[in-house]
């Protein structure tokens, strides 16, 4: 990669759309495919061999994971036995490689020589003579993963795990490196030495293989060093594991680092600062990015961003955009600092969105079923002409002729208005790092829209009665024949069937819709589902009888209609396509709410989303509805 991007921004562009591409293990870049065989084996010259459990199969911490992740070792794909050995994950710190690896006991073992020439290789060997206790590290391509939910268990390499937890199930493994503190915390290795039993072992060795080396014979473990001693190695190997790209920046914050006796913690903050104009992610790969933290906000379990938390998402977007933070900086002020990249305000506004329309579609929004639906271009009135007449085809004189329809101008109006909510994210929500809080915003708006729609639709239709619905326009059923029930569908259909256009022709409107209020809910659906209805017959005894109206009618219900029991008014309705009664204007076309971040009111702590929808009612052709008064 040296040769083909000699500077080192390339080089780390190229791995972070490597990691983008295909998520990874430990943030390591992928390995080249050399391949290196150790020297032949004598008796007075032989390569120190090694052998590690590199994992365990339990549960491990991974950056940018919310949650433990569990490689499940079934779905692992292992390309080579000879994979590279290396120091902290980086290319440039070689130890060694792999001749031997599989899954033992549910644990992934590899053994191997060190074969490198290096600094790595040579600490790697002298720290484990001198007891240092080595753990291993893998670095491997995700190819599918599952979240199990809270409470939920699973099992994977012969073992239950309790969600919520990552599980892995196809990966492919990169390398494996030697790290002073791994992700899975139980891995171990042994430098094996001349007899099996001088082994050098770190850590638990009943679970590791034992490999025999030409090392000098030693009769006894070296002795652990001294606590001092053990806790700087620990910090010094950290700091390079951290600093491990190998350009000039990494090597000069790693060598201030050792030397200041920093930690780790302020090593990576002050790398992440020293290099963040080199991390920023541009065009194609930023929207990925923000894709993927979008499906894992609004629901996807299988990304690594679902159950996220708002600053964990805020302090990546400062990353990829090179917007500086201080280590002293709380929840709050690092998602403040992220609202001044694109990538926050762009991710929430797009789940925002998502959400939104979610939850207003979750609503059994039944206005909109029975509507002729209807678009505007701005919120003045509209003039909605239709034309009537008389078009059934007549005879074609011989002549060829064709006789002219007459037509006339019926015309409705319609006009569109804006209903929203403003609704704020407080300033200890901020600061609680709650990002339910936010998501409970486009809900909460969502469900809003839908009940504005449906409050005006439905209180338009009742308060047209007398008016609209009117003996004038003969689509009312009134009496003992208006009760609901298979004779008062009947009178309703027959109602309907008998509408004539002007010409005094019948419309053939087709009833295409039952509505009724909750009241009447149970007995519409039994008549539209059942063929065969009971009734009461001779003698009171009650007996089968064919449903006549079955599958025919579909019903619709909605809370918003007076419900007296079983003398409740109710509706029948043509179908909206072919005589529509009511109508739904959306202003261009926009059939579901908007909610955009408002500019907050100075005086007010935290940050303020509105949501608006523009729409508007319409009564159209009262040929369309019949409606039916229950008593």
């Amino acid at each position: 990669m040296n040769k083909e991007f000699p500077d080192a921004d390339q080089r780390r562009a190229v791995c972070e759309n490597l990691a983008k591409a295909s998520a990874q293990f430990c943030m390591t870049c992928e390995p080249g495919g050399l391949k290196i065989e150790a020297a032949a084996p004598d008796a007075e010259n032989q390569l120190p061999r090694f052998s590690m459990v590199a994992y365990t199969g339990g549960e491990m911490m991974l950056a940018y994971y919310s949650d433990p992740v569990v490689v499940d070792l079934e779905g692992l794909k292992i390309p080579s036995q000879t994979v590279p050995i290396r120091f902290g994950h980086d290319y440039e710190h070689g130890v060694g490689h792999t001749d031997s690896i599989r899954v033992e006991d549910n644990k992934l073992i590899a053994t191997g020589v060190i074969s490198r020439d290096t600094e790595a290789a040579r600490e790697v060997v002298a720290s484990a003579r001198k007891g240092f206790p080595w753990q291993a590290s893998i670095s491997a391509y995700v190819e599918k993963q599952e979240f199990i939910e809270e409470g939920e268990t699973v099992t994977v390499n012969g073992r239950d795990f309790t969600g919520p937890v990552y599980v892995i199930r196809r990966a492919t493994l990169g390398e494996i490196s030697f790290v002073d503190l791994g992700a899975d915390s139980k891995t171990s290795v042994i430098l094996a030495r001349k007899k099996e039993d001088d082994a050098v072992t770190t850590e638990n060795p009943q679970d590791v293989v034992k490999a025999q080396a030409a090392e000098p014979q030693v009769n006894a473990a070296a002795p652990a060093p001294e606590p001092d001693l053990a806790a700087e190695v620990a910090r010094i190997n950290a700091i390079r594991q951290v600093c491990g790209d190998g350009d000039e920046i990494s090597a000069a914050v790693a060598a201030e680092a050792i030397e200041a006796g920093w930690d780790v913690k302020k090593t990576a903050l002050e790398l992440l600062r020293r290099k963040r104009p080199q991390v920023r992610i541009i065009g194609e790969g930023k929207e990925t990015f923000q894709k993927d933290v979008v499906a894992g906000i609004t629901g996807d379990k299988n990304s690594r961003w679902h159950g996220a938390r708002l600053s964990v998402i805020a302090r990546y977007c400062c990353e990829l955009e090179g917007v500086q933070l201080r280590s002293d900086m709380g929840h709050d002020k690092v998602i403040e600092a992220a609202f001044s990249t694109r990538s926050l305000p762009n991710i929430l506004k797009e789940s925002a969105q998502k959400i939104l329309i979610d939850s207003y579609q979750a609503v059994d929004v039944a206005s909109v079923k029975v509507s002729k639906i209807i678009e505007v271009t701005d919120f003045k009135p509209h003039a909605l002409a239709q034309l009537v007449g008389q078009y059934r085809f007549e005879k074609v004189a011989p002549d060829g002729e064709l006789p002219h329809a007459t037509v006339s101008d019926q015309g409705y109006m319609v006009k569109a208005d804006t209903y929203g909510k403003l609704v704020g994210l407080t300033r200890q929500d901020i600061m609680n790092d709650d990002l339910q809080a936010f998501l409970d915003i486009p809900r909460q708006l969502g469900r809003g829209a839908a009940l504005a729609l449906e409050n005006a639709f439905w209180s338009m239709v009742e308060a047209a009665n007398g008016s609209f619905f009117s003996s004038g326009n003969a689509n009312v059923v009134s009496g003992t024949s208006s009760v609901f029930g298979v004779a008062g569908i009947s009178a309703a259909v027959a109602k309907l069937r008998k509408q004539k256009d002007p010409d005094g022709n019948p419309i053939k409107a087709k009833p295409r819709f039952v509505v009724v209020p909750p009241d009447l809910e149970a007995e519409a659906t039994q008549i539209y589902t059942s063929n065969v209805l009971l009734i009461t017959g001779q003698n009171d005894k009650m007996v089968g009888a064919n449903n006549p109206h079955a599958n025919k009618y579909e019903p619709v219900v909605s809370e918003y209609l007076t419900g007296n029991g079983a003398a409740s008014p109710w509706y029948l309705v043509a179908d909206p396509m072919d005589v529509p009664a009511f109508g739904v204007a959306f202003v261009r076309g926009q059939q579901t709410p908007v909610i955009e971040e408002a500019a907050p009111d100075p005086k007010y702590l935290g940050t303020l989303w509105r949501g608006y929808f523009d729409f508007g009612v319409a009564l159209l052709d009262p040929r369309g509805a019949v409606r039916a008064n229950g008593s």
